[in-house]
């Protein structure tokens, strides 16, 4: 089966809404037709010159990065930079740009949970879930049709909280309506008051799919008039948020962690707080730059935060209550590469996908 550049790209975006990347960012299609077929797919980290030279010679005509290469507002493309140069080498050979970035941070199972596997985390949930993602949606059923709306609306997506699923509240009581002359009642006659017996139904909803959901229910309900109401939510979507927090298996030294974080993050170098002699359990990590998340991290009781990005100053902030962990930007999220290489291979396991071999990491130890 022959697949097109837009059909790659609603297959990840349904994994990893961008309704959930953050204000600043730019995961999207950034180069390239969508309804082009996909010859083949380049995952990497970052989209580099180095990278489309490379899906050139695999003859790959999709790049799928972590990192968008244009996040400003580009006035012109004449190659003065590194960003231009890539945009017009991908232009210039039919090669298509798709990034997918805070989106894939924030989402369960994204990037922060890659991370949490490389180091053998258990129990993992997300540091600071997001608020302001889901609505409540209420409708108004007639009793014996209402388990088969419910049931619409549970298969497009509704009532998942957590672990839990089909999740929903009714009530029952009765509803009044009198069509119009010009209306065409499934139930009830023209002109006629009407009093049906019904049952309330409530569910909450992530607002991503919020069009899908309300689809199902027109679909499913027996109404003409559908009568429902939608209530945003300032609750925390659980599933949804960034950084994440879990637990080792057994207690470590510290010392004795750090040697063992540095081999499975494959790491050169780690830069870190005073130790504060005592055992590491529970872990906390942000992919990136994420000391923004360093408060989060100590009221999760963690005693060790690994991200990257620190800034000096921003190392006083431990304040003996937490270690804090800099294994660097690349090193933090090299692996997504094999995230996005696994989750395309799901789906797409006709299509030929690749690794990069391409270091994109521009920093270099000595």
């Amino acid at each position: 089966m022959v697949y097109t550049i837009k059909e790659v790209v609603s297959y990840l975006e349904k994994l990893a809404p961008p309704s959930f990347q953050e204000s600043y960012d730019n995961a999207q299609l950034i180069t390239g037709t969508p309804m082009d077929k996909v010859k083949g797919i380049l995952c990497t980290l970052d989209a580099t010159e180095e990278v489309i030279q490379e899906a050139i010679e695999l003859g790959c005509n999709l790049v799928v990065a972590h990192h968008p290469i244009v996040f400003k507002g580009l006035k012109s493309l004449t190659g003065k930079n590194y960003v231009e140069r890539t945009i017009i080498k991908a232009i210039k050979n039919d090669i298509a740009i798709y990034a997918i970035h805070t989106n894939l941070d924030h989402v369960a199972n994204g990037v922060n949970k890659r991370i949490s596997d490389k180091i053998g985390l258990n129990n993992t949930k997300i540091l600071s879930p997001k608020k302001n993602l889901l609505s409540k949606l209420t409708t108004f059923v007639p009793h014996e049709l209402a388990p088969q709306v419910a049931s619409a609306l549970f298969n497009a997506g509704a009532g998942n909280i957590g672990e839990y699923s089909d999740c929903s509240f009714t009530v029952e009581g009765k509803g009044t309506y009198t069509p119009s002359v010009n209306a065409n009642p499934n139930i009830g006659e023209k002109g006629i008051a009407h009093t049906e017996p019904e049952t309330r139904i409530e569910v909450i909803i992530p607002n991503h799919l919020e069009r899908k959901i309300l689809a199902a229910l027109h679909q499913a309900h027996p109404y003409e008039e559908v009568a429902y109401y939608l209530q945003k939510l300032e609750n925390e979507h659980q599933e949804v948020g960034a950084g994440m927090v879990g637990n080792l298996p057994n207690p470590m030294e510290e010392k004795d962690f750090l040697t063992y974080l540095k081999t499975k993050m494959n790491l050169q170098v780690i830069k870190h707080t005073t130790l504060q002699n005592r055992q590491i359990q529970k872990v906390a990590v942000c992919g990136g730059a994420g000391i923004f998340l360093l408060q989060d991290a100590i009221r999760s009781g963690a005693e060790i935060f690994i991200t990257s990005d620190v800034k000096y100053h921003e190392f006083f902030d431990a304040e003996n209550q937490i270690v804090i962990c800099d294994i660097g930007h690349y090193e933090s999220e090299i692996y997504t590469k094999e995230l996005l290489l696994e989750l395309l291979s799901q789906k797409f396991s006709n299509i030929a996908l690749y690794l990069t071999k391409v270091v994109t990491n521009p920093i270099t130890y000595l």
